[in-house]
């Protein structure tokens, strides 16, 4: 399972189990393939154990607050500097729940309670990383991608009717679903705990939720100025980026020029010490989706050592071969190829890269938000005896729309 994920990880490879366990039920067993980002050393090598010796992690990503985590948690001797190490700590200090409602990041992670027998896969706030899981012929199967599932004897590929269904809809198949039956996606701030009631009876716990949204969004809107909620993001974003250039490797980002991903690459600019790497891919053929031009006006301005890879028609569909394996299940985002191709050049260059991703999302950025907004005004203009029915019809087309995938495991489209 660990050999399909090479490209994750090409640097090294190691795999655990427990033995004495495994002889009476099974047992757990984790492999990990490793991108080494912080803490080059074996010092950073997975699996790992805590510190305390009561937890065994394999883990994918990187913790933005190690250096808080390290100081509530004196008196460990620690073995390196990496952030899966202060994660285990915090895991033997707190236990995996509180330790995930400390954790600033982006990470999914598997973690093995030798006292409890447990196992714990979480992920991180947003979901940025990604996690698959499912129960197939006795066996609970988990990793970074499908391809590490369908690498299992026990794994069976059945297509699930349900997915096909949300992926006509949306686009892509949508979280806690995955292309195949049984088989899942952990949802974004969530973790799932198995037990051996798991195994013995088939049926799969349901997800917890360890973080909000909607609690951290209502802190957030406390009464403030105008000025002051533009001070306070600055602020924010600042302290975003400073956190996710840490690393021991080369970094760079994706510049497109656009409002999103130019924001990241300024405020990385403005806190590092040299000219940072960025990446774009020029479309000669498609001057109407061309942002070369503009991404190297950024870069010029931001005085960045700029790359440009340009791309023909041809180039772009030799990718698309490869589509299936990158992704493991369908995906309709013509954005696939392009990213795909700047991060391949990124790569030539830098282990890790920044990008704009979610500022769209996060800002209200795309054309279809702004025409709901456009909508919601020219209902408000209608005259007063006319704005009530027209709220009344609207709330009622929208109502036929599903708002919602699957609450767990099981669950039913709402």
């Amino acid at each position: 399972m660990g050999a399909p994920l090479h490209h994750r990880g090409p640097d090294a490879a190691d795999a655990w189990a427990d033995d004495a366990w495994a002889d009476h039920h099974g047992g757990p067993a984790f492999a990990f393939r490793r991108l080494a980002v912080v803490d080059l050393s074996p010092a950073g090598m997975q699996p790992m154990h805590s510190p305390a010796g009561q937890f065994v992690a394999v883990y994918n990503g990187e913790l933005y607050n190690t250096a808080e985590l390290r100081a509530e948690l004196p008196g460990v001797s620690w073995r390196g500097t990496s952030d899966t190490e202060v994660f285990l700590a915090a895991c033997d200090r707190w236990g995996v729940a509180g330790a995930l409602q400390r954790a600033d990041g982006m990470f999914a992670v598997a973690v093995w309670d030798h006292r409890q027998r447990t196992l714990t896969l979480a992920r991180d706030r947003m979901g940025e990383k990604p996690l698959y899981y499912g129960l197939h012929h006795g066996s609970l199967l988990f990793g970074s991608e499908l391809k590490a599932l369908r690498a299992h004897p026990d794994f069976a590929p059945a297509v699930a009717p349900a997915a096909l269904r949300a992926y006509a809809y949306a686009g892509y198949v949508p979280a806690p679903l995955t292309i195949y039956a049984h088989t899942w996606k952990v949802p974004q701030a969530c973790f799932v705990e198995f037990t051996d009631d798991t195994l013995r009876t088939g049926s799969l716990p349901t997800p917890q939720e360890y973080w909000s949204i909607d609690d951290t969004a209502g802190r957030g809107t406390s009464a403030r100025t105008d000025a002051e909620a533009a001070d306070g993001l600055d602020a924010v974003l600042r302290d975003a980026v400073r956190r996710t250039m840490v690393a021991d490797v080369p970094l760079g980002a994706f510049l497109s020029g656009g409002i999103d991903s130019s924001t990241i690459v300024a405020l990385m600019q403005a806190q590092a010490d040299q000219p940072v790497r960025t990446f774009t891919v020029g479309l000669p053929d498609a001057h109407h989706l061309d942002e070369s031009v503009a991404a190297a006006d950024v870069a010029r301005h931001l005085r960045t050592e700029h790359t440009t890879l340009d791309v023909t028609a041809a180039d772009a569909l030799a990718v698309v071969p490869s589509l299936p394996a990158m992704y493991d299940e369908p995906f309709a985002d013509h954005s696939q190829i392009p990213t795909h191709l700047v991060a391949a050049l990124a790569r030539r260059h830098v282990t890790v890269a920044l990008s704009g991703d979610g500022g769209d999302e996060m800002f209200g950025g795309y054309t279809r938000y702004q025409a709901v907004t456009r909508l919601a005004g020219s209902v408000g203009r209608l005259p007063a005896a006319v704005q009530r029915p027209a709220g009344v019809a609207m709330r009622a087309a929208a109502s036929v729309l599903p708002h919602g995938w699957y609450d767990s495991p099981g669950g039913r489209l709402r």
